[in-house]
């Protein structure tokens, strides 16, 4: 993404910590801060949707999610997805995981990137369509901005952090509860 801006001639339109961050939603939301509503902007979106869509295929699931999902159903929890990505792309992963009755409501970017979490939108959406209340919906997220979207939803939250750097950025970013493997909440759940 950072490649076709400065192919473009539009090196300001980012900063040098958008330039270098790993997440390519940061150098998305630079630019829409910069330059919102633009055809760069659309045209980004674009791309990323696309390059998302081509990753589905080689996404790592994880561990113990998707027997954690069909345990947790059994006890009649709904879900939803919401997510930075694209709509399409969280649906077409959970399809590829034999998941897709599991979450009838998939919310994600839109053409609003201000609607992106740590703002609420998309949980609120959730919760909207599966009529459910803050008091009895919980967020299981791997980054702050998930934790931050929880909470302005007033949900619980779940942190799950793959590696020591994910665990320490949900912490620092005040998470109470992290888990570095779904697999004590299975386990929890089957008993």
């Amino acid at each position: 993404m950072v490649g076709l801006v400065e192919r473009l001639g539009l090196v300001d339109a980012l900063t040098e910590q958008e330039r270098t961050s790993e997440d390519p939603h940061f150098a998305l939301l630079g630019v829409n801060r910069r330059h919102p509503a633009s055809d760069l902007l659309l045209d980004l979106e674009e791309w990323l949707t696309r390059q998302e869509l081509e990753a589905v295929p080689s996404a790592l699931p994880t561990p113990y999610a998707d027997p954690l999902i069909q345990t947790w159903s059994a006890f009649g929890v709904r879900f939803a997805v919401t997510t930075n990505n694209s709509p399409l792309v969280a649906a077409e992963y959970v399809k590829t995981r034999g998941l897709a009755d599991y979450f009838p409501h998939i919310y994600g970017r839109t053409q609003n990137l201000g609607l992106m979490k740590p703002d609420p939108y998309c949980l609120r959406q959730a919760m909207n369509a599966l009529g459910a209340s803050p008091e009895t919906t919980l967020m299981i997220g791997d980054a702050p901005t998930d934790l931050l979207a929880a909470r302005a939803a007033g949900v619980s939250f779940l942190g799950y952090a793959r590696n020591a750097k994910k665990e320490s950025e949900l912490r620092n970013a005040g998470a109470e509860l992290v888990v570095r493997s779904l697999n004590p909440v299975l386990m929890l759940l089957r008993g």
